[in-house]
């Protein structure tokens, strides 16, 4: 998500640019230029607008100041079904719908904006039973690390996604304790030309 300064950035820019080829372009929204924006508004920050619907607002501030604005709404995630195998094809399209839910606040309680809410996971999606878990997360996502960790494909393949980066820390201090590398620290610097 960019800040709404970016778009109106852009669009003076192009007006102004554009208006040398034809004058009537500086009143036209990005100087008479198609311009497609791609995000997902359910992922727009809640800090941003405390006490608000952040998407919302969000969307009434971009959409208010520039004319000529189409928000288009894509209501098919297509990325969970590709490359799916027919046997669990079932169990993405559950997933899917239940992502979607969440996203547009039909999952939990009612939110205002203001409050957490809390979301049952459904427990096929959970590790339970276990002492460690960010092990066990690491163990599953990454299985057989100390051999494959040299292997780009290996690690571009997986990911494990964290709320927070307090967790994001906890992980990867996790896995840098599973190396067995002599630690090397790269410097940087940076040089002025004069």
């Amino acid at each position: 998500m960019t800040h709404k300064h970016g778009f109106e950035a852009v669009d003076r820019s192009l007006k102004d640019v554009m208006r040398v080829v034809d004058p009537r372009n500086a009143t036209l929204p990005f100087g008479g230029k198609v311009v497609v924006f791609g995000g997902d508004f359910r992922q727009t920050l809640p800090k941003l607008f405390p006490k608000g619907a952040g998407a919302m607002l969000c969307m009434l501030l971009f959409v208010r100041r520039i004319c000529g604005v189409h928000v288009l709404t894509l209501t098919k995630n297509m990325r969970l079904q590709a490359g799916s195998e027919d046997t669990n094809v079932d169990e993405i399209r559950k997933f899917s719908e239940w992502i979607l839910k969440i996203g547009d606040g039909l999952v939990g309680d009612p939110n205002d904006g203001d409050a957490e809410v809390d979301i049952e996971f459904p427990d096929d999606l959970l590790i339970q039973h276990v002492t460690n878990p960010i092990a066990s997360l690491v163990d599953i996502t990454y299985p057989d690390l100390q051999n494959r960790l040299w292997d780009p494909n290996y690690l571009q393949e997986r990911a494990i996604l964290a709320p927070t980066h307090e967790i994001v820390e906890d992980v990867n201090d996790y896995v840098l304790s599973l190396i067995h590398e002599e630690e090397r620290i790269y410097l940087s610097s940076m040089r002025s030309e004069r």
